[in-house]
């Protein structure tokens, strides 16, 4: 597989004071299923945000298909498009994604934004829909939509950019355990599609059903590790040492047992 996004010794801080990323490599091959993992505030939002363009590294290099991705790049005219048309980015809050009045209106509004004709733009519309099973809700305010509505839908705004590469911050954050699954069968879908798909996690779970490639992210911001879903969970040590399993307390009668509650991950299938 061709690399399609590169990270070189990047570093990121917040106003010059605040560490959020310190020397992070990385490199992404088009069409991968590609996680990142981490204990809050490692910076697994902050690198998404660098992934698409959102903010841009204190130092070090970002690369799209070879080229540097900056300030200035995106101003040019042909690579900033292509780049907001192959990149999509589903934010963990849908509130902050969805502003449109109606769900189809939504759904027009990034075909509309990168000037496909009002009738292309109104096919993948309805065909984003019926793929997702939500031709109910064309009509409907989004702000009447359930948690789980907003999510399809913000996914569903994206898809009918039909990008290349999908960032998803964070894809089971407030769901239902049926719409947790309707998501995890999604992105193993979209990625069987091809689609290159990096996503933020702390389900370690879901790391173990999608079993992509994994980077660990520390508390001090740096890229601890990376390698295979297998490799990375079957390392007990490892992720206690990184605060990813914690420890759990339950009572038998009058004992109290202690162990490390792991979601799944050494359950054996």
């Amino acid at each position: 597989m061709d690399e399609i996004i590169s990270l070189k010794h990047v570093n990121y801080s917040y106003f010059g004071k605040i560490p959020a990323l310190s020397d992070i490599n990385l490199s992404i091959k088009k069409g991968e299923m590609f996680c990142i993992i981490g204990q809050n505030g490692s910076g697994k939002s902050t690198l998404l945000h660098i992934l698409n363009g959102l903010i841009f590294p204190d130092s070090g290099e970002t690369l799209f298909n070879g080229t540097p991705v900056t300030e200035k790049s995106m101003r040019d005219t042909n690579f900033g498009s292509q780049f907001r048309q192959k990149i999509g980015y589903i934010f963990q809050n849908p509130d902050v994604q969805l502003f449109c009045p109606t769900v189809f209106d939504e759904l027009l509004f990034a075909p509309l934004q990168l000037n496909l004709p009002l009738e292309t733009a109104r096919e993948r519309a309805e065909q984003t829909l019926l793929f997702l099973d939500i031709g109910y809700l064309k009509e409907r305010p989004v702000y009447l939509l359930s948690g789980g509505e907003k999510k399809k839908v913000a996914i569903a705004s994206i898809l009918t950019m039909n990008p290349e590469v999908l960032l998803v911050d964070e894809p089971l954050a407030n769901l239902d355990p049926k719409t947790q699954t309707f998501f995890t069968g999604l992105l193993l879908e979209l990625n069987r599609a091809g689609k290159t798909i990096i996503f933020t996690t702390h389900h370690l779970d879901l790391v173990d059903h999608l079993q992509p490639r994994v980077a660990v992210l520390s508390e001090e911001h740096t890229l601890r590790k990376t390698g295979t879903a297998s490799g990375i969970l079957n390392d007990e040590e490892f992720l206690i040492s990184m605060n990813l399993i914690h420890e759990h307390v339950h009572k038998h009668g009058e004992e109290v047992h202690k162990h490390y509650h792991s979601h799944y991950v050494f359950h054996k299938h």
